[in-house]
C-alpha cells in the first residue's frame, strides 16, 4: 500500500491502552494507516502499573518500557514527545498541540487517560505537593527522598499505599492519612483493612485513619499537614493519592458527547464515528 492510499490515523495519548490498540492494528492491517502520536509526556510508552517498583528502586525506567524508540521506527510511526494536544477541530479534521504543531487525520483515537484528583485545601499549590500518576511524579519523589525527610501521603487506597511503601524503601519517614476508618475500604472489608494496616505499620509506615485534611502548611514549601481535629504532621513532601477522574475536557471542548467520561457505544466509538477513544475509557473512573 502506498503512502498516498494510507489513511491518516492520529492518536492523542501514548499510554498502555493506545499502545495495545496499535499492536492489534499493525497485526490485523499492516501498512493501512500512517500513524501520528501526540504524547504529553516527553518519553516513549511504558508500563504505568510498574511505577511502584521504580519508586522503590527495584526497577529502572528502562525495565518498564513497553515500546522503545525502535518500535515506532519499525512501524513508521511519527511520535511527538512532550506535546500536549489542546484542540480538536472536527470540521477541519485536525488536532493542534500547545506549541502549534498541527496534524490532519482521517481517523482519530482519543486516549487522554485520567487525571489525579487534587483536594483544594489551603496550601495545595505549595512546592512539595505531588500526585502519584506518572514517571515525573516518581522522579520528584526520588529526588525528595535523597534528603531522607518526612512524607505525608493523603489517601489510603492502593496508589497511596504503593507510594508510601516506595518512599519508605527510599528511607523517608512516611505517614499515611486516610479519611475512612479502614484502608482500601472499596476493596477490603473492615477486618481485612485492619490486617493490612498492621502489615503497613510493621514496615515502619505510620497510619492515621478517620483523618480529614484541613490544610497543607508552609510559606513557600510544604512544612506540614493539619487535620481537622487539630493534629499537625510535619512534612517535607505531601503526596495526594485520593483518586482519579477521566480526562475528558478535550473531547468535551470538541463537541463530543461526554458524561462522567467520553460516552461510547459497544464498539468504543464516540458520538463522532471518526473519533473513537481507545479502550478501556468508559464513563467510569478507570484504573491506573
Amino acid at each position: 500500500m502506498t503512502a498516498s492510499t494510507r489513511q491518516r490515523l492520529v492518536v492523542i495519548g501514548n499510554g498502555m491502552a493506545p499502545g495495545r490498540a496499535l499492536e492489534r492494528l499493525f497485526e490485523s492491517s499492516p501498512g493501512a494507516y500512517a500513524v501520528t502520536i501526540f504524547n504529553a509526556e516527553p518519553r516513549v510508552n511504558y508500563d504505568r502499573i510498574m511505577l511502584s517498583p521504580v519508586l522503590s528502586g527495584e526497577k529502572t525506567f528502562e525495565d518498564i518500557v513497553i515500546h522503545g524508540d525502535g518500535w515506532y521506527i519499525r512501524h513508521d510511526v511519527l511520535l511527538y514527545k512532550g506535546m500536549k494536544v489542546v484542540k480538536i477541530d472536527r470540521a477541519a479534521r485536525t488536532v493542534t498541540a500547545e506549541n502549534g504543531t498541527t496534524a490532519e487525520y482521517d481517523k482519530l483515537i482519543i486516549a487522554t487517560d485520567s487525571s489525579p484528583i487534587i483536594i483544594p485545601v489551603p496550601g495545595h499549590k505549595l512546592a512539595g505537593v505531588l500526585t502519584y500518576r506518572d514517571l515525573d511524579d516518581v522522579h520528584a519523589m526520588l529526588l525528595a527522598a535523597k534528603a531522607r525527610g518526612k512524607a505525608v501521603v493523603i489517601g489510603g487506597g492502593l496508589l497511596g499505599l504503593e507510594a508510601a511503601a516506595g518512599m519508605a524503601e527510599q528511607g523517608m519517614d512516611v505517614t499515611v492519612v486516610h479519611l475512612m476508618p479502614t484502608l482500601m475500604e472499596r476493596q477490603l472489608d473492615p477486618a481485612a483493612g485492619h490486617l493490612l494496616r498492621k502489615t503497613i505499620e510493621e514496615r515502619g509506615i505510620k497510619v492515621i485513619t478517620k483523618a480529614d485534611t484541613e490544610a497543607i502548611l508552609g510559606e513557600k514549601r510544604v512544612e506540614g499537614v493539619r487535620l481537622k481535629d487539630g493534629t499537625v504532621i510535619p512534612a517535607d513532601l505531601v503526596v495526594m493519592a485520593v483518586g482519579i477522574r477521566p480526562n475528558a475536557a478535550l473531547a468535551k471542548e470538541a463537541g463530543l458527547t461526554v458524561n462522567r467520561g467520553i460516552v461510547v457505544d459497544a464498539t468504543m466509538h464516540t458520538s463522532d464515528p471518526d473519533c473513537p477513544p481507545s479502550a478501556p475509557m468508559r464513563q467510569i473512573e478507570g484504573s491506573r
